[in-house]
């Protein structure tokens, strides 16, 4: 074999990592956006439904993430930092165990009635998603390209802190039931878990632009 012919045994196709990046972000999309049904949802029966969808989601999820791995570890020369390529795969995968986590809260503590905090948080993570979705789909771009996502992740995920403080604040001012406050503390601070995890993503990709453009 000649030397054109191992280089292009070593060297991986770059479209091959980006697409295998826009399937998990889709995929953390199409969670989100399940989240948000399941909460507005009306019976238990619907969210425990919804909530099998968003395992299964997160089952694909894990599958995307093991399959980048797998193709960083066979893989001779990458697209851009090794580093960068597992901490991306493995922040987008993070999102999706912090939706899947909500949905078991709102399952196993059988909550009938979202609060209209819960409705907000489950709103901006969905967005933060898209804003997520949109950064992934720019790797490769310019700055600006990225930068322009990322300033949105990070405005939601400033969102979300102020939500979710407001919301426990209010919880422990005007929640009698030591239970309940409980359930819905923990419930907050897994959706701005969420949009934490949205904005190591947003970091990621900053910095992979930045050390390649």
């Amino acid at each position: 074999m000649d030397i054109s012919g191992l280089l292009k045994y070593f060297i991986p196709k770059e479209k091959k990592f980006y697409a295998m990046f826009n399937q998990a972000a889709e995929n953390t999309i199409e969670a989100s956006a399940a989240l948000d049904k399941l909460i507005n949802a009306e019976t238990m029966d619907e969210r425990r439904a919804i909530g099998l969808t968003i395992k299964a989601i997160e089952k694909k999820g894990d599958e995307f993430t093991n399959q980048i791995f797998d193709i960083l570890n066979k893989s001779f020369i990458t697209p851009f930092d090794r580093e960068d390529i597992h901490d991306l795969a493995s922040a987008l995968d993070d999102i999706l165990d912090a939706v899947e986590a909500v949905a078991d809260r709102f399952v196993i503590y059988k909550i009938k009635k979202p609060t209209d905090a819960a409705l907000r948080l489950a709103d901006i993570l969905y967005r933060a998603s898209v804003a997520v979705g949109c950064g992934v789909d720019r790797v490769g771009m310019s700055h600006a390209h990225i930068n322009e996502c990322s300033v949105e992740v990070n405005s939601l995920e400033n969102e979300a802190d102020r939500v979710s403080r407001d919301a426990i604040s209010e919880l422990f001012e005007k929640e009698t039931d030591p239970i309940a406050v409980l359930k819905w503390k923990e419930i907050y601070e897994t959706f701005e878990e969420g949009t934490d995890r949205c904005e190591d993503v947003a970091n990621i990709l900053e910095r992979i632009v930045l050390k390649h453009h």
